[in-house]
């Protein structure tokens, strides 16, 4: 069983950066994929980024390209998503999830996802 546990949200300006983490425990395997979702108000919950951890692949949505950093800290099994030039429509709940598998194929697919974490709001103002 894997638990994992976002922290590091919260309510910025345009232009502002954010970083979450998730801290992970329980059985990761070392090529699964780690990944971020969000959901807004009256939208589907969607991906933003997701990483192979062990192997370092990246996965991003086009919205955040550029803006959006993944990482995983392997020694303190936490994952990361460093936010810069937020964006009032980056305004979501951020989801940390783990895939018992590598991202190529599934990254953004929300069903391929076996463990979720509780979320954490992060609020962009203009």
């Amino acid at each position: 069983h894997v638990q994992l546990v976002e922290s590091g949200g919260g309510s910025v300006q345009a232009g502002g950066s954010l970083r979450l983490s998730c801290a992970a425990s329980g059985r990761i395997g070392s090529r699964d994929c780690l990944g971020w979702f969000r959901q807004a108000p009256g939208k589907e919950r969607e991906g933003v980024a997701s990483i192979t951890i062990g192997a370092g692949f990246e996965y991003y949505d086009n919205s955040v390209k550029g803006r959006f950093t993944i990482s995983h800290d392997n020694a303190k099994s936490t994952l990361y998503l460093q936010m810069n030039s937020l964006k009032p429509e980056d305004t979501a709940m951020y989801y940390c999830a783990a895939a018992s598998q590598r991202c190529v194929e599934i990254w953004n697919i929300e069903s391929e996802y076996e463990y979720w974490g509780q979320g954490t709001q992060v609020t962009v103002s203009s």
